[in-house]
């Protein structure tokens, strides 16, 4: 287990490197506006700094929703859209924006990407996601923002933006509400 897990961590590393893509979390310029801040348990004050325990449950966080993102971009480039979609929550309550289209559960979001990507002479490309930015809501959620682009066989790129919303649930890290733009 804890092999996979440092394969997993170096292949994660790796395909940051190489991809040279940034996940970051955000840089306040002073404490009291730190986006990370845990919440304050019972007889804490707010504006500390965070105590180990406190850091080592973000740097937790950060690492499981990287890589769920990896995952997701390993997924796509094997054309594997169930794998890409275990991002994502997987219920009726999962929402998905893009432009003017509201999808509202698991199931038809697949079937929108389905549609879009792998329906007849559709092609889903090799997918990157750039300028990452984690910030974390708590222990239990996070928003994170970026660019998506896809590199298709005919050397194409579409992309645009998007914000995630995602919430630790008893699966681990999963998206629960996606806004995208571009295409």
């Amino acid at each position: 287990m804890q092999r996979h897990l440092a394969i997993g961590l170096a292949v994660i590393a790796l395909l940051l490197v190489v991809t040279q893509t940034r996940i970051r979390a955000s840089q306040p310029q002073n404490q009291s506006q730190n986006p990370k801040t845990v919440e304050p348990q019972a007889g804490q004050q707010t504006g500390q700094q965070p105590t180990e325990v406190e850091q080592e449950a973000r740097d937790q966080a950060e690492e499981g929703i990287k890589h769920v993102l990896v995952s997701q971009i390993d997924a796509w480039n094997s054309g594997n859209l169930q794998g890409f979609m275990a991002g994502y929550w997987r219920s009726p309550d999962l929402t998905f924006f893009s432009g003017t289209d509201v999808t509202k559960g698991w199931e038809p979001t697949l079937k929108r990407y389905q549609q879009r990507y792998k329906g007849e002479g559709k092609e889903m490309g090799q997918l990157e996601f750039q300028d990452l930015n984690i910030d974390l809501l708590g222990r239990r959620g996070a928003v994170v923002t970026g660019r998506w682009q896809l590199t298709m066989p005919d050397g194409k790129k579409p992309g645009g933006l998007f914000t995630l919303v995602f919430k630790h649930l008893a699966g681990g890290w999963k998206i629960v509400h996606d806004h995208t733009s571009g295409g």
